[in-house]
């Protein structure tokens, strides 16, 4: 089979310095799927933005070939020496690329639906209904409920998977001979994840479509490839057939990464009494209610109950997490566990900073009380490099906290950096970089230090590690676990990816549409699941083992409408039925 792109030799180089893509060859053809698996700074997306000529302006391609073959017994081009013109009608017509971060790509100043339509506009002779009508079955396809309304909606008005969504909508909508998708679902749910890979693949099938992967997730690579390339430094390891890649890996660096791949791991439930916890954070029938306005003056106004009835512990000295999808009310609870969001009447939130200590109600605190507890209480953001100030000197964006509160003399602040990034594993010499020197998980490393400058009691983890690489994910979940070992920090963490809450929790609640849906030991969730959408989340988790594909159709019914759900589950509207406990610390929302 003729290979419809063949990247041959490619060297891309910055400067006079040493290359950052050496000699890089890999080909694709019609209908299959190349993955790209590295590391960040591997080289991997430099590689696919080449065929696509989209490098930075600093970059020079120092050697190399990149061919796509002729359509229609027209002749090969080559993409290096074609014109600019015809390679505007290239992209997006023949070669499409998903972008990893949607929020860069999407313009803030244009609708949706104008953006998606726009490759129809450049690249099919259709009418603008027709336009309009393709887009919208494309947004229904991507798993979007309310197409017209994402149609008409702004970049900001959507969340990071929405936003996310709409990319492999614009990508999709043309049909493409290739696509290309730099980590297309690192921002996405598990659910959503699989359901978008599942789309993929779907619709590869249907247009014949080659696809390029680039990802670091060995889970998706082993749902997804036929072949695969791993590189590491600008250079190929190994590449073949994904089944002996990933079943036999000959180079250290691929076992690595194999080795370093989150499971959920097989391992025996330790049951633990109610009677012997002791709660640092206590939410007791927490709900949390937003009122929208209507989109005009004659609209009714929109009630969301974001979170409704929560009712959970965290154990001094452990991690409780909470798992769910976007729009789960996860976020939310854990803003109202650190008094950023109030809760609705009627709610309890109590913290307990010392144990057998007298429990204070965050909804009742005064300035100073709030003051006092945020001292007590800090957050890790998903996205270190948004929280951290570019202006600031790693030195100015760690003692800040403290100058705030008024702790300590400027020697004792500069003393408590120093010492804070020894604890994160990070030298004292870079206290005088801006946060744009480090790399992604440095950044997440320096967002932990900022935490814990106060010296807390309990921490909000929110998606820590979300956008890491594997390797460097373990690494941020290792040092954390010492950390709350050593300092016995009690941990809320907030995630959607299974494999990491069963490597770090000692509790999970599992939270859809504001709800608690399940709760328990993650060694009785994950290997006893009883609730449809626990059983979806699990199965929706892609294990690096290519004879262990996402199964679509569990997927498909836990994380469909809750009227769909079994009879023991069903609900339809706000009345769901009572979290029920099941077993030894296993709470289901069912009905008995």
């Amino acid at each position: 089979m003729t290979a419809l792109l063949t990247v041959e030799n490619l060297t891309i180089g910055f400067g006079g310095g040493a290359p950052v893509v050496d000699d890089v060859s890999f080909s694709v053809n019609p209908g299959e799927t190349l993955a790209l698996v590295g590391e960040s700074g591997s080289g991997k997306t430099l590689s696919c933005r080449s065929a696509l000529r989209i490098l930075p302006a600093a970059a020079q391609m120092r050697s190399g070939k990149i061919t796509l073959a002729g359509k229609d017994g027209k002749p090969d081009i080559d993409l290096m020496s074609v014109s600019e013109r015809k390679m505007c009608a290239i992209r997006g017509e023949r070669i499409s690329m998903i972008f990893q971060e949607p929020m860069r790509s999407l313009s803030p100043l244009h609708r949706i639906g104008n953006q998606v339509s726009e490759v129809l506009r450049l690249h099919k002779k259709i009418s603008k209904s027709e336009r309009k009508k393709r887009v919208l079955a494309m947004f229904e396809r991507v798993g979007f409920k309310d197409p017209l309304r994402v149609y008409d909606s702004y970049p900001f008005e959507l969340s990071g998977g929405m936003r996310q969504r709409a990319m492999i909508a614009m990508a999709m909508v043309g049909r493409p001979d290739i696509l290309i998708a730099d980590e297309p679902t690192t921002a996405l749910d598990v659910t959503t994840q699989a359901q978008v890979l599942g789309l993929i693949k779907d619709l590869q099938a249907e247009y014949g479509m080659a696809v390029v992967l680039v990802t670091h997730d060995l889970g998706v690579v082993a749902n997804m490839a036929d072949s695969v390339v791993v590189m590491n430094r600008g250079r190929v390891m190994e590449a073949g057939q994904a089944p002996l890649i990933l079943n036999d890996p000959k180079h250290g660096y691929t076992r690595d990464l194999m080795a370093a791949a989150p499971e959920i791991p097989e391992t025996i439930p330790e049951q633990k009494s109610e009677t012997e916890r002791d709660y640092i954070l206590e939410m007791r029938d927490v709900s949390k209610t937003y009122v929208l306005k209507g989109g005009s003056a004659w609209k009714p106004k929109t009630v969301i109950n974001a979170v409704r009835g929560v009712n959970f512990g965290v154990e001094r000295g452990k991690t409780l997490a909470v798992v769910g999808e976007s729009g789960s009310g996860k976020t939310t609870t854990a803003q109202m566990a650190l008094g950023a969001e109030v809760a609705d009447a009627g709610s309890s939130i109590l913290f307990r900073s010392e144990p057998g200590g007298e429990a204070v109600n965050l909804q009742d605190l005064d300035k100073a009380g709030r003051l006092a507890f945020q001292r007590k209480a800090q957050m890790v953001f998903q996205d270190p490099y948004s929280t951290l100030n570019p202006r600031m000197r790693v030195k100015e964006a760690l003692t800040e906290p403290m100058e705030i509160h008024g702790v300590g003399s400027n020697e004792e602040r500069l003393d408590r950096a120093t010492e804070m990034l020894r604890w994160v594993g990070l030298s004292e010499n870079m206290l005088t970089r801006f946060p744009h020197a480090f790399s992604g998980g440095q950044r997440q490393r320096l967002s932990i230090a900022r935490a814990l400058m106060l010296g807390p009691t309990f921490l909000v983890c929110d998606e820590p590690t979300s956008a890491l690489d594997v390797s460097v994910q373990e690494q941020v979940l290792q040092l954390l676990e010492d950390i709350r070992d050593r300092l016995n920090l009690s941990y809320l963490f907030i995630s959607h990816d299974l494999a990491v809450v069963a490597r770090i929790a000692d509790e999970v609640a599992v939270m859809r549409s504001g709800l608690v849906v399940e709760q328990g030991p993650p060694e009785v969730l994950f290997h006893d699941p009883h609730h449809p959408y626990t059983k979806a989340l699990i199965a929706a988790q892609p294990e690096p083992d290519i004879n262990r594909p996402i199964d679509l159709n569990i997927v498909s019914q836990g994380a469909g409408e809750p009227s769909t759900w079994p009879e023991a589950f069903r609900f339809d509207g706000v009345e769901a039925p009572p979290l029920t406990q099941t077993g030894p610390n296993h709470k289901v929302r069912c009905y008995v």
